[in-house]
């Protein structure tokens, strides 16, 4: 009998223990899938397009050429600038004029020394080899802008280029070949929907104990192709810092995987995965929380 008091009264704090700390509940609150990315790309110079490479539907990835404008004039004006950019033409006659200048003035000072050059004739010539060292410089310092020069237009080329930021479908393409456009105006839409997002308003209490990386269980409308089910396992990716003081809720944004590309917009129940407890070890060794050993003494 006094082995079993003893199992009975350990038995009640373990159980307190054990359902004490703020499991997140398993009610499932309603919200609506997103993408994970949604870009609309515009052109910051006006121009005319040149090419419309994709269309609505296509997949593309990071990187990849979507509509490029007319740059055939700035691809001849890039071309003089690049020989402008590679020429030494000036460096070298800069360095020729100063080395003859160095010269000159080591056989005025020399003729200095023998009485046949004035002191006046010299420091003509040492001025004179100032000047051409600070031609040189200023031949290098030119060379250097026509280089920069250059690199300007190479990047102003390139932004008539649009390229995909992201790896996704092509949802809107505005524009078709040899239309003229405005600076920022929209020319294409891309989304990624693998992963999708979804940006659950959790009450604020269940929120508090919500942290990056908890599970989430997302339930489809229709079942989910890669799992054969309509329960997805996704995880929370942001918590808002901001509550919505009207509704007492706050932001979770779920990341869920979508390798059977269902289309964002969807409506979903998602319900957040209770946190995984440490087991709590009391001193001696004995265990108590989340132990699987039984309670209790042994003889």
């Amino acid at each position: 009998m006094k082995i079993l008091r003893i199992a009975l009264l350990s038995v009640v704090p373990i159980g307190l223990l054990a359902i004490a700390p703020g499991l997140v509940s398993a009610e499932a609150v309603e919200a609506i899938t997103l993408p994970s990315a949604d870009v609309t790309l515009s052109f910051v110079r006006a121009g005319r397009i040149a090419e419309v490479l994709v269309k609505e539907g296509d997949a593309v990835e990071a990187g990849q050429v979507l509509v490029r404008q007319d740059d055939e004039a700035e691809r001849i004006q890039l071309e003089q600038l690049k020989v402008q950019a590679e020429d030494m033409t000036r460096i070298e006659a800069a360095e020729a004029q100063l080395a003859q200048k160095q010269e000159d003035l080591k056989k005025l000072e020399w003729a200095q020394k023998e009485g046949a050059a004035t002191d006046w004739e010299v420091r003509r010539a040492r001025l004179e080899v100032r000047i051409g060292e600070l031609s040189l410089r200023l031949a290098r310092f030119e060379h250097e802008q026509d280089g920069r020069k250059f690199a300007e237009a190479k990047a102003q080329i390139d932004r008539m280029c649009l390229t995909s930021p992201v790896a996704g479908k092509v949802e809107e393409v505005a524009v078709e070949t040899g239309e003229a456009v405005e600076p920022l105006a929209p020319v294409v839409r891309v989304v990624k929907i693998h992963p999708l997002w979804v940006n659950v308003p959790v009450p604020l209490a269940q929120a508090r104990e919500l942290k990056r990386g908890c599970g989430a269980n997302v339930t489809f409308s229709g079942p989910v192709a890669e799992e054969g089910k309509g329960i997805t396992e996704g995880r929370v990716i942001h918590v808002a810092a901001v509550a919505d003081a009207a509704s007492d809720t706050l932001t979770v944004r779920v990341e869920v995987p979508n390798a059977s590309s269902r289309p964002a917009g969807e409506r979903v129940a998602v319900a957040f995965l209770p946190a995984a407890e440490p087991p709590v070890v009391q001193e001696g060794g004995r265990p108590t929380a989340g132990s699987k050993e039984p309670v209790g003494t042994k003889e």
